[in-house]
C-alpha cells in the first residue's frame, strides 16, 4: 500500500511514513494511492468479531506487508483491552430505527479514545523496528490532547507537546492533559484559538530544521491512521444493524471534519452508506460548504460543544482532493489560497459529488440545550452537548433507513453545561473522578508559532 499526498508535490510512501510523518513535506496530507475494498461476505462477516478482530482487518488493509496480520491482531487487542465496555462501541436505541453509538468508553471518555490508543502502539512498534525517537506536536480542541496525553504517556521512544486553546475548553478536557506528572508529556495553553493551535502545528510542519531537528510527528486527523482507525466504527455498526445488506446513514457531530472523513472512508472500502450528515454548531464553515458550495472561515465563536468550535476543517482537503479527481494541482492552489484569502469556491462536479454522500446541518445553542433536555425526557438518555448537534440535526433531515448518530463524548466531560440543560448533574465514571483533585502541570504561550517552535525544540532536546 502507498500513500500520496493531496497536493502531489511530495514521493508516494508506505504505512510506516504515512504514519511517522503524519503531515505530507509539501504541506498536503496523504491519502492510499488506491482505496482498499472489502466484499459483501468479508463486511457481512464483522457482525460475528470482536471489535479488535475488525480493526486489524480494516487497519491491516492499509498497513499491508508492512506489519505482520499477527502483530496487528496483538496491537489492536491490547488497545481496545483499555475501554470500559466490552463491545467497545456499543449502541443504544433512541427511536424506531435511531441509534446512538457511544464512542467514549475509552480511557478519557471521548472518541479519540478510539484511534489513540492504536495508534500509540502503531507508533511503538514502528519506532522500535527503526530505533527511532520522535516528538509529536498535537493541536486540541478538547479531545485530541487529553487522548494523545493518555495513549502516548510514559512510553520511552516518544514525546508530546498538546496545545490548546486558553479558556475555550471545559475544566474536565483540559485535566485530562495536564494532570499525568508523566515527563515525556509537555502542555501549552494558547492564547488563541483552536484555528490558531492547528496554524502552528501546520507551520511548524513546514519548517524543514525543526521537523528534522526533533523528528517531529502529529497525531491529530491529519495523520491518516487516525483517520483509518475510526473507520472501524462505522463498519462494526453498520455491519450490528445488517449491512451490507442494508444500506445505513450516519449523523455525525463535526468539526475538524476527520470523524465524518473516516465514513467516507469506510464507503470507499465498500461499507453501504446512504447518507453522511455533518452536524456543526453555529461554527458553520462545513454545513455552508455543503449547502452553498463556499467554502469560508468565519470568525470562531465560543460554543458549548467546544470541540466543535473550528472554523479551518484540515480534513476537507481530503475530501476536495478526492471531489476534484484528484488534481493535486487543482487541490494544492485551493488550499494555498485557503490559507490567505479564507476562501475557496468548489467546483460544481466536486460540490456535486459531494451532495451525493454529505448533507451539512448547522445547529444554535439553544437548540442543543433542548435536545440534551428532549432526548433525556424521551429516551431516559443523558447526552453531552456534541451528541446534542447530532441528536439535532435529525430534525432537519428526512433520513430513510437504520441511523446512527455518532456520540463523541460521556457528558460528564461538559458537566456544568449538561446540568443547566437539563438539571441532572452527570457522575465521572469510576477511574476518572480523582481528575479533580490532581495537581495540573502546564505553560501559558502567545498564539505565536516561533514562540512555540522553539518550546517545542527545548522541551524534545532536553
Amino acid at each position: 500500500m502507498r500513500f500520496i499526498s493531496t497536493r502531489g508535490q511530495a514521493p508516494a510512501v508506505g504505512f510506516t511514513d504515512a504514519v511517522l510523518g503524519g503531515l505530507a513535506p509539501d504541506g498536503g496530507l496523504y491519502v492510499p494511492q488506491d482505496w482498499p475494498t472489502f466484499s459483501k461476505a468479508k463486511i457481512a462477516s464483522f457482525a460475528g468479531l470482536s471489535y479488535a478482530a475488525v480493526a486489524a482487518e480494516v487497519l491491516g488493509a492499509f498497513a499491508g506487508d508492512e506489519i505482520a496480520p499477527a502483530d496487528m491482531r496483538a496491537m489492536c487487542e491490547e488497545a481496545y483491552a483499555s475501554f470500559s465496555h466490552r463491545a467497545v462501541v456499543p449502541m443504544v436505541q433512541i427511536g424506531p430505527q435511531t441509534f446512538i453509538a457511544e464512542l467514549f468508553h475509552g480511557p478519557t471518555l471521548a472518541f479519540k479514545d478510539v484511534a489513540m490508543q492504536i495508534l500509540a502502539r502503531l507508533y511503538d512498534h514502528l519506532l522500535g523496528q527503526q530505533k527511532r525517537h520522535q516528538t509529536i506536536l498535537c493541536a486540541t480542541s478538547g479531545d485530541t490532547g487529553g487522548a494523545a496525553v493518555e495513549a502516548f504517556r510514559g512510553r520511552q521512544n516518544v514525546k508530546v507537546v498538546t496545545m490548546f486553546p486558553e479558556g475555550r475548553i471545559s475544566e474536565v478536557q483540559r485535566r485530562f492533559m495536564t494532570t499525568t506528572g508523566d515527563a515525556n508529556i509537555a502542555c501549552v495553553s494558547v492564547q488563541g484559538t483552536f484555528d490558531d493551535c492547528q496554524a502552528i502545528l501546520k507551520d511548524a510542519f513546514q519548517d524543514q530544521a525543526l521537523r528534522q531537528a526533533v523528528d517531529l510527528a502529529a497525531v491529530n486527523s491529519i495523520n491518516f491512521a487516525r483517520v483509518a482507525a475510526q473507520a472501524v466504527y462505522y463498519f462494526t455498526t453498520a455491519a450490528a444493524l445488517g449491512a451490507p445488506g442494508r444500506a445505513v446513514n450516519m449523523v455525525v457531530p463535526s468539526g475538524n471534519f476527520g470523524d465524518a472523513f473516516a465514513g467516507y472512508v469506510a464507503l470507499r472500502m465498500g461499507l453501504p452508506i446512504k447518507r453522511i450528515v455533518v452536524a456543526t454548531n453555529s461554527n458553520d464553515i462545513l454545513a455552508r460548504a455543503f449547502s452553498t458550495g463556499r467554502y469560508v472561515r468565519g470568525t470562531v465563536q465560543p460554543t458549548i460543544s467546544p470541540a466543535m468550535d473550528i472554523q479551518s476543517a484540515s480534513n476537507f482537503e481530503r475530501l476536495y482532493f478526492e471531489g476534484v479527481e484528484r488534481e493535486a494541482t487543482d487541490t494544492a492552489r485551493a488550499f494555498e489560497g485557503f490559507a490567505k484569502t479564507g476562501v475557496i469556491d468548489i467546483p460544481p462536479g466536486a460540490l456535486g459529488a459531494m451532495q451525493a454522500i454529505f448533507t451539512g446541518v448547522a445547529i444554535g445553542e439553544d437548540e442543543t440545550a433542548r435536545t440534551i433536555l428532549a432526548t433525556l425526557n424521551e429516551t431516559g438518555e443523558l447526552i453531552d452537548p456534541h451528541t446534542a448537534v447530532a441528536v439535532a440535526a435529525l430534525r432537519h433531515v428526512d433520513l430513510e433507513g437504520p441511523t446512527v448518530v455518532m456520540s463523541t463524548a460521556h457528558p460528564a466531560k461538559f458537566p456544568e453545561d449538561v446540568a443547566k440543560a437539563c438539571g441532572v448533574t452527570p457522575d465521572l465514571p469510576r477511574g476518572v473522578a480523582s481528575l479533580a483533585g490532581r495537581a495540573e502541570c502546564f505553560d501559558r504561550l502567545p498564539g505565536d508559532a516561533e514562540t512555540i517552535k522553539a518550546y517545542v525544540r527545548a522541551f524534545s532536546e532536553g
